[in-house]
């Protein structure tokens, strides 16, 4: 035992020794949220927005009484697919600086030495990306190049929120939660009417052909699908657990950023 302990006392130093001067090499600089390796934030947010726009359109919405139904597609369908074009525009907007996005993405960075320089950006010069760029970008490490206006880096997006995108951004938030209220009042409507006029829910015509009270109909119009009361119930409480967890999250986010907007200045 003193033999090995004697052996590790000789064997660290030149091990930690070697691990200080090894440089990793340089990465290539992201462009945008499409940009490889997906984050799987990124891929989570796509999966809960596809979970509840099926849910809600083919599974929920068709239960509602017609003149509801039709005003639940028009005003839900228009929030989502306005939150679908905002985010799909933050994801592919390079928020880059004009110098930064001038250059080749295909070129790996140069490696930071900090014996040279103390800090990447200095005099408004970042030594990485070995550009001039403005007072109030920033050089990001997951996206390894220089943001303009630099907010925050979004793992959800897989992007950097800087001046060229941070009103889609914004928008694209607002939008999600305006969405997100859609379902909870469409889901909430749908647990009253099914505890106190149950009848209500099944005005559809498919549901002429159908004699007992405890079975349901999913996918209408188009494919309805027989099922029970309780597959019914499971999965209105689940979207609406995922609404709800969504919008604390996305509710506390916009918050936020509505408390970090200047005010106006008074003329």
């Amino acid at each position: 035992m003193a033999f090995c302990a004697r052996r590790s006392r000789q064997v660290l130093p030149e091990a930690a020794s070697r691990r200080s001067t090894q440089v990793l090499p340089p990465r290539l600089p992201r462009v945008n949220g499409w940009s490889w390796p997906l984050h799987p934030f990124q891929i989570v947010a796509w999966t809960v927005f596809l979970i509840l726009a099926f849910m809600t359109f083919e599974v929920f919405i068709p239960l509602l009484p017609r003149n509801w139904r039709y005003i639940a597609y028009s005003v839900t369908g228009g929030i989502f697919f306005f939150h679908f074009l905002a985010h799909l525009v933050t994801v592919s907007i390079d928020p880059a600086e004009a110098n930064v996005r001038l250059k080749n993405y295909s070129q790996p960075m140069p490696t930071f030495d900090r014996s040279k320089h103390p800090h990447v950006i200095q005099n408004q010069h970042c030594h990485l990306c070995e550009v001039p760029v403005s007072t109030k970008s920033k050089h990001c490490s997951a996206c390894n190049k220089c943001v303009s206006g630099f907010d925050h880096h979004c793992k959800w997006l897989n992007n950097c929120v800087g001046s060229r995108n941070y009103w889609c951004f914004f928008s694209s938030v607002a939008s999600a939660l305006a969405g997100l209220l859609c379902i909870i009042v469409i889901l909430l409507y749908i647990f009253l009417q099914y505890f106190f006029n149950p009848a209500a829910l099944r005005t559809d015509s498919h549901y002429r052909s159908v004699s007992n009270k405890d079975t349901w109909l999913l996918f209408l119009p188009i494919s309805p699908v027989r099922t029970s009361k309780g597959v019914l119930l499971a999965l209105g409480l689940l979207v609406l657990l995922l609404a709800l967890i969504s919008l604390l999250l996305l509710g506390h986010l916009l918050f936020f950023h509505l408390y970090l907007t200047p005010a106006p200045q008074a003329p």
